[in-house]
């Protein structure tokens, strides 16, 4: 057997199942657009916020005319790319089925994937949005913990005063023993500084209240997002339950006692009521005097101490200003697809699978075209074929019997043999 008589039947082969194949293909490919546009339907049914008539009709149009598009343009591509000769016009259909497969995409693959994962899509959205608000909660609690912390700069500050205090009262600062003009200075910044460090104590419950809370409304939160029922009704209560956290945060930014601290060590050195000077004696006075100096440059020192700790805190980088914002099931899908590759994977195939079966059927017809090229027209010949040719043969000789047309076929018979023995 030749090699042509081998390509040709392989040739037939193909052709006999494709003919098997061709029988559904129609069918199938419709069932793929309808399947696409019942997950377009309701991609687009969850981005129409009317729920009227109105919005029903148009979604379901949508999703018709996208059932349509697909049908209409896998159906031209299966019939008519397999069948090009020619590099160029393979070309150009090639470019054609890559448009059309970006618009099919545009038009109807990220609404089956909001169709697919849109609701999975909108509770990643809330829970990274839990996820920024606890690091906000955990950063404005960490600052103003570290405001509380100046409370031990400023009771130090307190104790070395009044340990100066007790000092001065027996005489060991200035000489003069008893509770003159420089025990009445130290005990004057002595009580200041207890009075801010008693304001500072006393944030320490607030803090804490405000932290509890915070850390409640992030509970709720999370269960909202794992809580059963419509995504769109719990992320309406989860938005209300953010309004009440960025509140607490606010409150935890404000209850930081830094500024506070910043404003109190200024004004330490800077207010200082100075007592008359009561010794007895001029010697007393200059005494009193050179102390009250020594002790002034003290407070400007201790005052810088103060500033410097409360600089620090206020330098802290201030936690993140968080707000939530509702997303669509279709935008959510679109932000977090790395995070839903099946669902965009599924989405898209549903719509481009077509394209395999064009690949398919244009290499099958490459088959085809290979394995019949090299035969002679007599090998190309079928059995349909060859009863074609006898039919007409036999017509040929009825005409010639009868006697109709004879001088036309006699002008086209072979000199030698006669119609039945070409056939033969």
């Amino acid at each position: 057997m030749s090699d042509s008589t081998r390509g040709l039947r392989h040739a037939r082969e193909v052709e006999g199942h494709l003919t098997w194949l061709n029988s559904f293909s129609s069918a199938a490919l419709g069932v793929l657009a309808v399947a696409s546009g019942i997950y377009t339907y309701l991609g687009v049914r969850g981005l129409l916020d009317d729920g009227g008539a109105l919005a029903l009709f148009a979604a379901v149009a949508y999703s018709a005319a996208v059932s349509t598009g697909i049908f209409v343009f896998w159906s031209y591509l299966m019939r008519l790319l397999p069948t090009m000769q020619t590099a160029a016009t393979r070309l150009w259909l090639v470019i054609a089925m890559a448009i059309g497969s970006a618009a099919i995409i545009a038009m109807s693959s990220w609404l089956n994937a909001a169709a697919l994962a849109g609701s999975a899509a909108v509770e990643q959205h809330l829970a990274r949005t839990v996820q920024d608000y606890q690091s906000s909660l955990e950063r404005a609690h960490e600052i103003t913990l570290q405001g509380q912390a100046l409370g031990l700069d400023v009771g130090r500050s307190r104790q070395g005063f009044e340990d100066l205090s007790q000092q001065e009262a027996g005489g060991g600062l200035s000489g003069l023993a008893g509770r003159g003009a420089v025990f009445r200075v130290l005990t004057q910044k002595s009580d200041e500084l207890a009075a801010l460090e008693e304001l500072i104590a006393a944030q320490d419950a607030p803090v804490a209240a405000a932290f509890a809370e915070g850390n409640a409304t992030l509970s709720r939160m999370r269960a909202l997002i794992v809580a059963p029922g419509p995504v769109d009704a719990r992320a309406v209560e989860f938005s209300e339950e953010s309004v009440r956290l960025a509140g607490v945060i606010t409150e935890l930014r404000q209850l930081s006692v830094a500024p506070l601290v910043d404003r109190a060590a200024r004004d330490l050195a800077q207010s200082v009521v100075l007592p008359r000077l009561d010794a007895g004696n001029a010697g007393g006075v200059a005494a009193q005097q050179a102390t009250i100096t020594s002790l002034l440059e003290v407070l400007a020192k201790r005052a810088e101490t103060l500033q410097a700790a409360a600089a620090e805190v206020r330098a802290l980088e201030p936690a993140a200003e968080v707000i939530y914002t509702p997303i669509s099931t279709a935008d959510a899908v679109i932000r977090y697809a790395h995070n839903f590759a099946p669902s965009w994977a599924g989405a898209i195939a549903i719509d481009l699978l077509p394209a395999v079966l064009v690949l398919i059927l244009a290499v099958a017809q490459s088959a085809i075209r290979a394995g019949r090229e090299p035969a002679p027209p007599e090998d190309a010949m079928t059995v349909a074929d060859l009863r074609a040719a006898v039919l007409a043969l036999r017509d040929i000789e009825a005409a010639e019997v009868s006697g109709v047309s004879a001088p036309l076929i006699q002008e086209h018979r072979p000199e030698t043999k006669s119609p039945r023995e070409a056939a033969e």
